[in-house]
């Protein structure tokens, strides 16, 4: 008689790299921290840029972000803490409160606003940029938009909390936004004291934790607030609290492996798509 054989060990992804967060300033004047889109690290395809905001003090963000144009990708704004009131030339408007997202597709283009609904009190959140690939480049400008109550919290054995913004856990929790562009998965994950997530992810997609508060481990490698890391290749992630409580996001999605000309807040494949996008904005055609 021959004795089962064990159980195949889950291939974890390790972290592949740590990137502190760098000081910066968009909009009118408004003080973030940027995750990614810095020198350090430019891109994570299919991420653009992550930027994290937050401060009690009304004159780091009162200046909101005036109309400015989009092409070529899909904006993600998820708010912690504050209220933010968006508009756009096409007639769209809306205010995202607490623990509120918003999911834009720029796609062909738009003009929009991003300005805070406070005067004082604490702004905090963030916003991604998801590029899109070259057949939707030029799609339609669409949003999905979803308050807090509409966000599943998913609460694990040993008190890990997942908030699911977009993707599927291993549990079945869906989140309300439908990224398929790059099959995303987004999630804001709270770890108490002593707490570890185990969660598979797609193989092949981009995966990535924005650290925000306190400090994880992941494998023998600790990251700490405010930090992304860039995962290695693997099955699932498994990610321990290193300290008395931690929040991160867990970001992961296909890759595009296009190429990617950037020009402010253009994105395309080409130079030319690019020139003739700033042409478009000049002439009024967004």
């Amino acid at each position: 008689m021959s004795l089962p054989r064990p159980a195949a060990e889950t291939a974890f992804r390790p972290v592949a790299r740590v990137v502190r967060g760098m000081p910066a300033s968009d909009g009118d004047g408004v003080r973030m921290t940027r995750m990614i889109g810095t020198p350090a690290l430019r891109v994570a395809d299919p991420f653009l840029m992550l930027d994290h905001f937050d401060s009690a003090e009304a004159a780091d963000y009162m200046g909101g972000f005036p109309d400015h144009p989009h092409r070529g990708f899909e904006t993600v704004t998820y708010m912690l803490e504050g209220r933010m009131r968006h508009g756009d030339n096409k007639g769209h408007s809306g205010v995202i409160g607490p623990g509120g997202v918003q999911w834009m597709r720029a796609g062909r283009g738009l003009v929009h606003s991003e300005m805070p609904e406070q005067q004082e009190g604490r702004m905090r959140g963030f916003q991604l940029w998801v590029n899109l690939p070259a057949a939707l480049k030029m799609s339609e400008p669409a949003y999905q938009e979803f308050p807090a109550e509409a966000i599943p919290a998913e609460t694990r054995d040993g008190g890990a909390v997942l908030k699911v913004i977009a993707g599927e856990t291993s549990r079945g929790t869906r989140g309300p936004v439908v990224a398929a562009t790059v099959d995303a998965v987004y999630a804001d994950v709270a770890l108490p004291a002593g707490a570890a997530l185990e969660e598979p992810l797609p193989p092949g997609h981009l995966a990535l934790l924005a650290v925000y508060e306190g400090t994880v481990r992941v494998g023998g490698a600790e990251v700490t607030a405010i930090s992304t890391a860039l995962l290695g290749e693997g099955e699932a992630v498994r990610v321990e609290a290193a300290s008395a409580d931690a929040r991160f996001l867990l970001i992961a999605g296909r890759p595009l492996r296009e190429p990617i000309v950037w020009a402010g807040p253009f994105v395309m494949n080409t130079e030319a798509e690019v020139h003739q996008a700033i042409a478009d904005f000049r002439a009024g055609r967004f």
